[in-house]
This record gives C-alpha cells, sequence and structure tokens, in this order.
C-alpha cells in the first residue's frame, strides 16, 4: 500500500510539474510546508486550547453583573427612570416652599450619581465577562476552521489523486488500443504520449 502511495504522489507531482513552471512550483511547495507548519502548532495548541474552553458556571457576583447590565441596558429601565424623574422634579416643583428636593434637586443629582457609580463597574465587569467568552468561541471557532480547511485539502489531495489515476488508467487504455491497431493494420502507432509533448 505505501509502494502505491509513493508511485501516486509522484505521479501526482510529475502531473503538476507539467502543469506549473518552476517558480510556481517553488512557491507552492513553500506555502504547502508552511501550512502544515501553522496546522501543527496549532494541533500540539489545541489540547491546552480545549482546557481554556471549558466554561465554568459563573460566580455569584457575575451573575449579580449580568443582571445589571441586563436590567440597566434596557427600555423598560429607561422609561421607569424617566418616569421617576418626572415625578420627582413635579413633586419638588408643585410642593412649593415645603419641597423635600427645592430647585436645583442637589438630593436627585447625589441619588443619580449613586446610580452611575455602582452600575457602571457592574456593567463593566458584565462586558469583561462577555468580551472573555467571545475570545473563546472566537478560538473555538478557530479551531473548527483549521481542521475544516485540513479536511478540504485531503479531499482535494484525493480528488486530484483520483483524477491523476484516472487519466494514467485512460492512458494506458489508448496505448494498448494503439498498439492493437498497430498490430491489427501493420502501420505505427499514432498516439503520442503526453511526456512526450
Amino acid at each position: 500500500m505505501p509502494v502505491l502511495k509513493d508511485r501516486m504522489n509522484q505521479t501526482e507531482k510529475s502531473a503538476l510539474a507539467r502543469q506549473l513552471s518552476a517558480e510556481e512550483s517553488r512557491q507552492l511547495s513553500q506555502l504547502r510546508a508552511q501550512r502544515r507548519a501553522h496546522r501543527q502548532q496549532q494541533l500540539l495548541k489545541a489540547p491546552e486550547a480545549r482546557v481554556q474552553v471549558k466554561e465554568t458556571a459563573p460566580t455569584r457576583g457575575q451573575r449579580l453583573a449580568d443582571g445589571v447590565a441586563a436590567t440597566i441596558g434596557s427600555w423598560r429601565f429607561i422609561a421607569l427612570q424617566s418616569t421617576a424623574i418626572v415625578i420627582w422634579i413635579a413633586g419638588n416643583v408643585l410642593s412649593g416652599k415645603s419641597a423635600w428636593d427645592p430647585y436645583p434637586f442637589i438630593l436627585l443629582n447625589l441619588l443619580l450619581s449613586f446610580q452611575a457609580a455602582y452600575t457602571a463597574p457592574a456593567i463593566m465587569m458584565s462586558q469583561n465577562r462577555q468580551s472573555e467568552l467571545d475570545r473563546r468561541h472566537a478560538e473555538t471557532d478557530y479551531e473548527i476552521n483549521v481542521k475544516a480547511e485540513l479536511e478540504i485539502e485531503l479531499l482535494h489531495e484525493k480528488i486530484d489523486l483520483m483524477k491523476e489515476c484516472e487519466l494514467l488508467e485512460l492512458t494506458q487504455a489508448v496505448r494498448d488500443l494503439s498498439a492493437r491497431l498497430e498490430a491489427l493494420s501493420g502501420q505505427p502507432p499514432v498516439f503520442v504520449p503526453p511526456d512526450a509533448g
């Protein structure tokens, strides 16, 4: 079997050599060598990446940060907060001198500042966690794409090998038919082999 594979590889290489110039062949072999080296490097890194991709359950703090980010990043929250601010301002303006937070609305500013001070870090924690998950998923997708590329390249090589074998069989059949015709007619064969062209 290895002898047959070597012979097929030799025939495949000779067919490519006939089709490509010397410079193109050199560049193609360099490109294939670089891709194989890159794939080998990725396969060596793959076990480490698989260990990292294993997702753990989020901690209580991470779940809280995700909940805060989901709540504050919704139209419902914006509508509720806007309504509460309008009610706060209207209540203080209509109360006149007995307002609990008169016109510059210092207490309202303080409450909104507290809200911003605590929600911004929670949102950042949630975004950092999400970006880490996205990075892990991107690495996994990259590994899958590399494997798919390898499989596609192997399929291309198999198809090229099958074409080459079929071409060799057809060439041999034409030679056999030419020899039979020569034997029957007593004339030399007209067929010119592809190697001579």
